[in-house]
């Protein structure tokens, strides 16, 4: 399996666990030196926190796991593309490439409404890969949104 398959499927599985309770399944991990040293996932609705972004969680864990906040040799996985918040945090990290599965084209930051990793003007680019099990990242996405939708019709059919 190649590189990129191999730690996109972890960020699946972080955002498997996050469909678990509930949340919109957004995945990652931080890759350095072909080893995983952050994990994170999306638990906006949990934690009743915006910040609540699975890119976040993994930023500040790998930062404390390398004792910096320049994550300089890094890549990132990400299972969708990023909010303008957490692009921003990506470009900020300095981290190096981002890897995305699934596009996001009505939030997305990283190609799809503006790239943020990659302004010229920036002190820091970030190298980006899309399209990496984009299949799976995106069918994940669709089927949570679809059982979603249906829990709320059935909810207003019972009130009605």
């Amino acid at each position: 399996m190649e590189q990129n398959e191999k730690f996109m499927k972890a960020a699946i599985r972080e955002a498997r666990k996050a469909e678990k309770i509930n949340e919109v399944p957004i995945g990652c991990v931080i890759v350095y030196e072909d080893k995983i040293i952050a994990r994170g996932y999306n638990r906006r609705n949990t934690d009743k926190n915006t910040l609540a972004h699975a890119e976040l969680s993994a930023i500040k864990k790998a930062s404390k796991k390398l004792g910096d906040w320049r994550l300089e040799g890094c890549t990132i996985y990400i299972t969708l593309e990023p909010c303008q918040m957490c692009a921003g945090a990506i470009v900020q990290a300095r981290i190096d490439k981002a890897v995305i599965g699934s596009m996001n084209p009505k939030a997305g930051c990283a190609g799809s409404i503006l790239n943020l990793l990659q302004i010229a003007s920036f002190n820091h680019q970030v190298t980006l890969e899309t399209g990496i099990l984009e299949e799976e990242c995106s069918s994940m996405l669709s089927s949570f949104f679809k059982t979603l939708r249906e829990k709320k019709r059935e909810k207003k059919t019972l009130d009605s």
